[in-house]
């Protein structure tokens, strides 16, 4: 089975990319940027992101278009201050694109100015390690 990890964020705080990184020191697979199309076919992409102003990054959307026939599934991750999941708006990008996305993800509070202050903890980071290893039985 072939494993890819994708990434977004433009925060300073770099949460989501710390996400990344302890996915990827779970999975043993190295974490990119979403401007790093695939090279190969991935069973499963775990696709590490945030919210933005209510919605999904269009880097993350664009990055699904141009890769969505080297896609097998989708496994969402995200951090949010507002405490809203991006799962939805993935889903209605790959239900556009025909990309199976599935129905478990992780997501977790995220520090943003002063709100969530302290988020998230190296038990959220643990716990994001333990669902990526789920997500390969």
């Amino acid at each position: 089975m072939n494993i890819a990890i994708r990434y977004f964020t433009k925060s300073k705080k770099g949460n989501t990319k710390k996400l990344a990184d302890a996915v990827s020191e779970a999975i043993g697979i190295e974490a990119l940027d979403v401007t790093e199309d695939l090279t190969e076919k991935a069973d499963r992409l775990f696709l590490i992101n945030a919210m933005y102003a209510a919605n999904i990054d269009g880097r993350v959307r664009d990055f699904l278009k141009r890769n969505k026939e080297m896609i097998g599934e989708v496994i969402n991750m995200n951090t949010a201050a507002s405490g809203a999941s991006t799962l939805n708006a993935v889903k209605k990008v790959t239900d556009e694109l025909g990309i199976r996305l599935s129905e478990k993800e992780f997501h977790c509070a995220a520090s943003w100015i002063f709100i969530n202050k302290g988020l998230p903890t190296a038990e959220d980071f643990e716990r994001a390690k333990e669902f990526a290893k789920e997500q390969l039985k």
